[in-house]
Order: structure tokens, then C-alpha cells, then sequence
């Protein structure tokens, strides 16, 4: 894709905030939350953590905070569908479990040189970090993860958040700790394109889906709750004007 201007960017970023569109259905909406589906290893599958809740919470946050038409429905894609190239934002949990295809590896590298965003979560120590960052060598072996700072173009593109907070699990917070397996320092990460756009946003040692999860339980502390809303709304607007 060709890369927009600034003052394209600044269109559609008060486009977004500012000017809504209607819509009469699903595939008239603006922003549809898509979730990866994927195989994994053990005995459950892992990419249905949160879900469904967590991005029926979000998709409600995210209309009530900004002027994005969105849509409640949701989607669930695997990343050797064509489909995934009418969604600029893609939504993947539990990658330490994670398997892909050859495929899948050569479909979401295409997708993300296109334009495409993924949003990583909820994943968390040593073992975990290993086998996904295996699976991003696979999918771009020249190209880095890097640590994205609090200047960081996607902190700060709606919401300011130059400081921000690890976000943990609910099973963390009723042990008393915003950790879990070892994960004790929070990662904000990336991979970017050639001009320097953010692809890939990794959320490490932190449960960003259980934030919007358990947006409406007593037993979640609101800040966090609050920092997730915040950083997945960074992430869908920088998604969609970048």
C-alpha cells in the first residue's frame, strides 16, 4: 500500500473522532474486531481466551469513546484466509501456544506489508516469549522486535499514554500480584514496516483481554480496566489511519 501523507493521516484521524457514518449493517461498519483463530498446542484452544466478551465489551467501549461506526458482531479468521485482508486490524491471545502453517506464515507477512496491524496479547515468561518469537523470525526473519517507548506513535495518537501500567489477568489479581508465570515486567513491543509504521503490536506479560473482559466485574480493578480501553483504542485508530 501506498503510504498516506501527513495531512492524509490527520484527515482521517478527525474523520474518526469528529465525523461518524451510518451504517444499515455489519459490512457497512467502519471497524469490525477480528480475531485470530489458530492451532494450538495442549488441550484447549487457546485463541478463544476472553472470547466472546472481551470484544463485546471493547467494540461497545471503543463506539462510546470515539466516533469509529463500529461493529458489535466480531469475526473470528484464520491467517490463510483471503478474508483477512478486509480488516486493517487483526486481534491474536495466547501466542505462546501458537502453531502456523507455511501458509499462514507467508499470508500474514503479506498482509502486514500491506498495511495490515496485529494486536498481540496475553502472553507471558520465558517459554511463551520463545516459541512466539520463533513464529515472527519465520514471518520476517530481517526484521527486529523492538521495544516501542512512551513517544511512540501509537501511545499517543488519541489517548496520552507516555506512562503506562502492566495490565494483568483476573486469575493474577485474585493472587494479589499483576503477574503471572514468571512475567513480572511488562512488555510493550513492535515490528515495523520500512517506513517505520508500527505492524505488529506485542502486549507481553500482560492480559489486555481480560482488562475489557471483566470491564463490568467488581473483582477487576478499574485502572487497569481503564488502561486496556485506552491502549486498544490507541491501537484501532493508529491501525486505521497508518
Amino acid at each position: 500500500m501506498i503510504r498516506m501523507s501527513l495531512l492524509l493521516r490527520i484527515f482521517c484521524l478527525l474523520a474518526i473522532v469528529c465525523c461518524p457514518l451510518s451504517a444499515s449493517n455489519a459490512s457497512d461498519y467502519e471497524f469490525e474486531f477480528a480475531r485470530v483463530r489458530y492451532q494450538s498446542f495442549g488441550e484447549w484452544a487457546r485463541w478463544r481466551a476472553d472470547w466472546p466478551e472481551a470484544e463485546t465489551h471493547f467494540t461497545q467501549g471503543l463506539a462510546r469513546l470515539t466516533r469509529i461506526d463500529t461493529s458489535h458482531a466480531g469475526q473470528v479468521l484464520t491467517l490463510d484466509q483471503d478474508l483477512i485482508f478486509d480488516y486493517p486490524w487483526l486481534y491474536v491471545v495466547e501466542v505462546g501456544y501458537m502453531s502456523l502453517s507455511r501458509s499462514e506464515v507467508d499470508n500474514l507477512r503479506e498482509y502486514l506489508l500491506r498495511g495490515g496491524f496485529l494486536m498481540v496479547d496475553d502472553f507471558h515468561g520465558y517459554y511463551e516469549w520463545e516459541n512466539f518469537e520463533s513464529l515472527m523470525t519465520a514471518v520476517f526473519p530481517d526484521r527486529p522486535i523492538e521495544a516501542l517507548d512512551g513517544s511512540s506513535e501509537e501511545f499517543q495518537v488519541l489517548y496520552d499514554l507516555s506512562e503506562r501500567v502492566q495490565v494483568p489477568g483476573v486469575r493474577a489479581i485474585m493472587s494479589g500480584r499483576t503477574w503471572e508465570k514468571g512475567g513480572v515486567n511488562p512488555g510493550w513491543l513492535g515490528i515495523k514496516d520500512d517506513q517505520g509504521r508500527t505492524m505488529v503490536a506485542i502486549n507481553f506479560n500482560q492480559d489486555i483481554g481480560d482488562g475489557w473482559e471483566h470491564a463490568d466485574d467488581a473483582i477487576y480493578p478499574e485502572p487497569f480496566t481503564a488502561m486496556a480501553y485506552r491502549l486498544g483504542v490507541n491501537y484501532v485508530v493508529y491501525a486505521m489511519t497508518h
